[in-house]
């Protein structure tokens, strides 16, 4: 519904209050009390809007690099977007999720903790089938899966930690290892029920299959990083990334870098006939006297003129002038 009124439902408002039907003080009354909201302490925000933006670019990151992993490793469609970002008790994430689901457990110092990859069952199996050479049908057989099967997927999984490095290089490098696989989510006591994690949501499309991957980081392994999730930290460090010795370096290697000098002697014209027909001691007329200066290009610039001569039995040029750009002698 539109917050903004008719004139019509101004017009019965206005009329109600002045007849008496409706009192202007219980309207501000109620606006008070429209305003006010519960807080719920087992509902703690840890995270600021800042810090979750972050993460939802660090995230959204993630996403692409996992795609092209997935893409490559299972040589299907593969479409990962970021859905949700939210923070939430760790005991609600853990309700939220299937009774049967597949649990990546791993550790990604100096990030400290566990931190979970959940895939769901529906998603899981469709990456297993295409493994298997099948065409990625998402069928929900995770109570059941064989040791074969378990190996397969956790090595998949294993391989996509790469990609979670890769995502979080901007901020602090982390070393991510394999710590688990799991089935079950009720074996999971990685922090206490009340504690915040973030839970990001990958909208997950496979073939013609489609679930969530919900990373779960909890607040305690970001506290070694949590400053640097701030725009302040990303906009200092972005301004205070060049050392002296960076521009140092730099100055360097441009100082290094090879041009192509060139000198003209002049230049002539000549039709294609005469040109085609030209043999051996045939003598071309340039436009350019003896006694006027070469010039000498960088590149394809006119930058100085020169007196051609020879110097220890070696042909030179002796440097006359300057050029500057606009100089009419640069035609």
């Amino acid at each position: 519904m539109s917050d903004v009124l008719s004139q019509t439902e101004i017009d019965v408002l206005l009329s109600a209050i002045s007849t008496g039907e409706m009192d202007a003080e219980e309207l501000k009354k109620e606006e008070i009390e429209k305003k006010e909201k519960a807080y719920d302490f087992k509902r703690a925000l840890r995270f600021s809007k800042d810090q979750v933006r972050s993460l939802t670019r660090i995230n959204e990151n993630f996403a692409r690099l996992l795609t092209s992993y997935f893409s490559a490793q299972l040589r299907t469609y593969v479409q990962i977007s970021v859905a949700s970002v939210d923070q939430l008790p760790y005991e609600e994430f853990v309700r939220s999720i299937p009774s049967m689901t597949i649990l990546n457990i791993f550790l990604a110092p100096p990030l400290e903790g566990s931190i979970i990859i959940e895939v769901n069952p529906n998603i899981a199996y469709a990456m297993l089938d295409r493994q298997l050479g099948g065409k990625g049908l998402g069928v929900n057989k995770i109570d059941n899966l064989t040791e074969i099967e378990t190996t397969l997927m956790s090595q998949l999984f294993e391989g996509a930690l790469d990609t979670f490095k890769g995502a979080w290089s901007s901020v602090v490098d982390v070393n991510p290892s394999m710590l688990e696989f799991e089935t079950n989510p009720q074996f999971l006591q990685m922090v206490s029920p009340n504690e915040t994690v973030i839970v990001i949501s990958l909208l997950t499309t496979i073939g013609e299959s489609s679930g969530m991957i919900n990373i779960c980081l909890p607040h305690v392994a970001l506290e070694p990083v949590i400053q640097k999730l701030s725009m302040h930290y990303w906009m200092s460090e972005k301004k205070h990334d060049r050392s002296p010795e960076d521009f140092r370096s730099l100055q360097k290697r441009v100082n290094q870098a090879g041009l192509a000098v060139k000198a003209e002697l002049g230049s002539s014209q000549l039709t294609v006939n005469e040109f085609l027909n030209l043999e051996a001691d045939d003598v071309v007329k340039l436009h350019q006297k003896v006694s006027e200066p070469v010039v000498i290009k960088i590149g394809e610039q006119p930058k100085f003129l020169a007196q051609p001569g020879k110097r220890g039995g070696r042909l030179a040029l002796q440097i006359m002038e300057v050029l500057v750009e606009g100089d009419d002698n640069n035609e």
